[in-house]
């Protein structure tokens, strides 16, 4: 199983009067920190983990794209830390309260002066990187755990003091004594170790874990130690002689997080069965199962007077909980997934986004607020007069929601598997859908009756696409082939055979009369609809082709591929006529034309968009924010605007009205 890194961490007293000065309105969070060029941001970024101040008037959350602060008890957000380069894993205030030190997957840990918002010092660990980190209690030392080692630092200066050497694997946790003369690291070695502070030196070995130790917490006294662990056990241990003093089981699969209330008398643990569940810490007894998650819980909280726990989950919400009766008080969303596709509205007036966490997001572009969630729904289209949207279902079923209103209209049932893909005749009257059956299913969106089922396919079938006069269906499968189906009678009228590698992509010529083709066999292939024969094969990239789409007026042919170039051919020769190169780091995933065609728009797994001259080939602006990889981009149908999704579970929206202006 993967290794989650997180630290649930209780937070000291936060000094943020300079760093709420700016924010002490609520204002909107769509507009904080955007990278230059920028005019909103839609979502927050997955959650990684929560944490309470000590006076119980903030909530911190570390997600993808930076450090979020929520009042507690207005629950508005108050402001967003950034600075790292890639998602932040894991947060720790120092006790003074001076300093808070974030963990991220760019391999470094940053120090931040609370009071004045600046930037201290950043910590590189190495290439392995950082798991997690742990201030000590007098705030001097920091200690972090790696995918190899477990090191101390000067708190004050960044300077590494000690490299502590004895575990075989990942260092998943850390955790100091109340009196800061032991540490304590849990690892996917199975074991949990202690340590002279002073000396560096190993006092215990504790084992009995039989899988990896994911969480180690100390009591409020210093004389217990928790641990968490994969093999679905908490553990309490004497800290004196290193003796287990209690196995807490109840089922619970892997445990992520356990953390002690101040009291000690109650032990909170999150784990991947989407529960919570409350310890008696004397008698080892469950005290109350806390449920509404509906993803793995990462992270657990304490507020500093006890009475609430804050938990953080893969479901993409913060939750706060009543202790004493386990209900739910608040709920915090907007932390959404890693996006892999989006697109406007017809009207320009609503994004729709598809995340990895088979979530559909509804975004206002005006006020780039959120409008509505559906979970549960991996593949979505809108109809062509924007007011209805047709999503494909894990659980086999499609459903037609308004998109004004989220509200749900119809459900369509029939296919026997995940539905992959779905798609809309551009009359809106048919709905097309692909599944991992095998079959492509048609239907009467007015009725919501089956009209046809299409069979030939060997495989899952992963896209449908209506041709624009919606008398063909294009279908791309596992199976290696592309079909074209007779929409009217459904019957299939050419299989189209060729690529030597899985095909990834297929596009529409505007006329309708030329499918193009992308392939991991490094080509691309234009098909003549009418007969299925090839017309072109175009070749130029050096790997795979993920993408390719054509300009409204069907004369050129945009490609983008794993080498990192983008091409530009003639439809008409199957030449190329531009290679665009700038782009690194594993290809070009998505590409898109302005409405006027003139500028092409690109995303990369570089975290970067460009915009090229298509006339030229020459590139015209880089555009970065991101913190992870940039999935897709789409332009509104004006042009003005570009809308960028991301694996670091944002959408950006670009002015693009300067650039355009200028070329």
């Amino acid at each position: 199983m993967k290794t989650k890194l997180f630290l649930s961490v209780v937070l000291t007293q936060l000094c943020i009067s300079t760093l709420l000065l700016s924010n002490s309105v609520a204002q909107d969070y769509t507009k904080w920190q955007l990278p230059d060029g920028a005019k909103a941001r839609l979502g927050k970024g997955p959650v990684e983990d929560v944490a309470y101040s000590p006076d119980g008037n903030f909530i911190a959350v570390a997600s993808r794209i930076g450090i979020w602060v929520y009042d507690a008890q207005t629950y508005q957000e108050l402001f967003l830390l950034q600075g790292h380069t890639s998602s932040v894993e894991s947060i720790s205030f120092s006790p003074d309260g001076q300093t808070l030190a974030s963990v991220s997957q760019d391999h470094t840990i940053r120090l931040l002066d609370v009071s004045t918002g600046e930037h201290k010092h950043t910590l590189r660990p190495g290439m392995h990187g950082v798991i997690s980190v742990c201030f000590s209690p007098d705030s001097q030392t920091l200690a972090s755990g790696g995918i190899v080692d477990l090191l101390l630092w000067d708190g004050l200066t960044g300077e590494q003091k000690h490299i502590f050497q004895g575990h075989t694997g990942e260092i998943s946790s850390v955790s100091f004594s109340p009196d800061g003369q032991t540490l304590a690291s849990g690892s996917s070695d199975e074991t949990i170790r202690l340590w002279d502070v002073s000396t560096g030196k190993q006092k215990q070995t504790l084992q009995g874990h039989t899988e990896e130790v994911s969480s180690v917490s100390f009591s409020p006294d210093g004389q217990t130690l928790a641990s968490g662990s994969s093999d679905e056990t908490i553990r309490l241990w004497d800290v004196s002689t290193g003796k287990q003093k209690k196995t807490l089981k109840e089922d619970t699969r892997w445990v992520w997080s356990v953390v002690f209330s101040p009291d000690g008398q109650t032990l909170a643990s999150g784990s991947e069965d989407e529960t919570i569940r409350l310890w008696d810490v004397s008698i080892g007894e469950q005290k109350h199962t806390l449920k509404g998650h509906t993803g793995e819980v990462s992270s657990v909280s304490f507020s500093p007077d006890g009475q609430t726990l804050a938990s953080g989950s893969s479901d993409e919400t913060i939750r706060l909980w009543d202790v004493s009766t386990g209900e739910q008080k608040h709920t915090f969303q907007g932390h959404t997934g890693g996006i892999s596709n989006l697109s406007f509205s017809p009207d320009g007036q609503t994004i729709v986004t598809d995340c990895y966490n088979s979530t559909i997001g509804l975004w206002d572009v005006p006020t780039g607020q959120h409008k509505q969630t559906f979970k549960g729904h991996i593949s979505y289209v809108i109809s062509p007069d924007g007011q209805t949207l047709a999503s494909g279902s894990l659980r086999n079923t499609i459903s037609l929601w308004d998109v004004s209103t989220g509200q749900h209209k119809q459900t369509f049932k029939g296919h026997t598997d995940i539905v992959w893909s779905v798609a809309f005749s551009p009359d809106g009257q048919t709905l097309a859908s692909g599944s991992q059956d095998n079959t492509i299913r048609l239907w009467d969106v007015s009725t919501g009756k089956q009209k046809h089922t299409l069979k030939g396919h060997k495989d899952w079938v992963f896209s449908v696409l209506f041709s624009p006069d919606g008398q063909t269906l294009a279908s791309r499968s596992q199976d290696n082939t592309i079909r074209l189906w007779d929409v009217s009678i459904g019957k299939q009228k050419h299989t189209l055979k060729g690529h030597t590698g899985k095909v990834r992509n297929v596009s529409f010529s505007p006329d309708g009369q030329t499918l193009a083709s992308s392939s991991l066999d490094n080509t691309i292939r234009l098909w003549d609809v009418s007969t299925g024969e090839q017309k072109h094969t175009l070749k130029g990239h050096t790997r795979g082709v993920l993408c390719v789409v054509f300009s409204l007026d069907g004369q050129t042919l945009a490609s983008g591929s794993l080498d990192n170039t983008i091409r530009l051919w003639d439809v008409s020769t199957g030449e190329q006529k531009h290679k665009l190169k700038g782009h690194r780091n594993w290809g070009v995933i998505g590409v898109s034309f302005s409405p006027d065609g003139q500028t092409l728009t690109s995303g990369s797994h570089d975290k970067t968009i460009r915009l090229w001259d298509v006339t030229t080939g020459k590139q015209k602006q880089i555009l970065q924010g991101h913190t992870d990889i940039v999935w897709n981009v789409s332009f509104s149908p004006d042009g003005q605007t570009l809308a960028s999704g991301s694996n670091d579970g944002t959408v950006l929206l670009w002015d693009l009205t300067p650039i355009m202006q200028n070329k």
